[in-house]
């Protein structure tokens, strides 16, 4: 049995969250989004029976981003395998403090995320986020940080950031976007692998190919494990958004049987990086 450690999934409860990104009025205009619309719990963790989900790291997924608190209180009181939390807060809140000093009262609480996307030179050159990011350095959180690394001018605005912060801590969601051949997604790995306080996942794959298959992302596993070294990468699903591209089962498959690599090396990647990085008592 191999155990892991999955650092990107989303639950879901419909009665009791918002989620206004899964209303069909609302962006991203998926045809398959509907899937998405119902609920989800640590049960649908099912990795298959040569895997085992020994814990996990939850990412906001929408509940309530007026009181993201509320997300924390429902997975605290729900989920019996060890985790940890990501929240959701508005980095260019003035109200910032007051609802990290609320979040804080959880003790899953490991980091924050603000998705920067096709915005996050916008976002990242504000200097409300930078201050309110200056917070989050200075609590001993991650920043959890999702942005198209094909996008130079917002990578260069993330080192910008964290050479002016470098006790920031963050984690670079979705592999960054790959995209095969593409110069500038390579460039960006190598000059954020040089930033000691930078980590990354590698997960998402369905958001740009629903039909992703394990010789479509070897060559970005391979060059970003490369650049960042074996301490600062993870293997991660994006649960229940992956289901749009394979089974959980399937994808835990790829990773654990398919990639080939070194038992050393899978173990880093797949339970002992992201149970330091997200300081996971297991």
């Amino acid at each position: 049995m191999h155990r892991v450690i999955d650092p990107h999934i989303h639950l879901f409860n419909q009665a009791q969250g918002d989620y206004h990104w899964l209303k069909s009025e609302n962006a991203p205009f998926w045809p398959d989004k509907k899937y998405l619309c119902q609920d989800f719990s640590e049960s649908n963790l099912a990795a298959g029976p040569e895997v085992e989900v020994a814990g996990f790291v939850h990412i906001e997924a929408g509940f309530d981003n007026e009181a993201p608190w509320r997300e924390l209180e429902w997975l605290e009181a729900h989920c019996n395998r060890p985790f940890r939390s990501i929240a959701f807060v508005d980095l260019t809140r003035s109200d910032f403090l007051r609802h990290l000093h609320l979040l804080e009262q959880h003790i899953s609480l490991v980091g924050i995320r603000f998705i920067l996307d096709d915005h996050a030179e916008e976002y990242l050159s504000n200097p409300r986020v930078q201050e309110n990011l200056a917070y989050i350095a200075e609590r001993g959180l991650l920043f959890e940080a999702q942005l198209p690394l094909s996008d130079t001018l917002s990578v260069d605005a993330l080192r910008a950031v964290l050479q002016v912060m470098p006790e920031l801590q963050v984690v670079v969601n979705h592999a960054g976007f790959f995209q095969a051949d593409n110069f500038d997604w390579k460039h960006s790995i190598s000059k954020l692998a040089e930033l000691a306080g930078c980590s990354i996942k590698c997960s998402g794959w369905e958001m740009l190919n629903r039909q992703w298959d394990l010789e479509a992302i070897k060559p970005a596993i391979t060059h970003i494990i490369a650049q960042f070294g074996s301490e600062r990468v993870m293997l991660a699903s994006n649960f229940p958004v992956s289901d749009l591209g394979c089974s959980y089962r399937e994808l835990w498959a790829r990773y654990m049987f398919g990639l080939q690599i070194p038992e050393e090396l899978r173990s880093k990647l797949t339970f002992k990086n992201a149970q330091r990085i997200y300081r996971l008592d297991i």
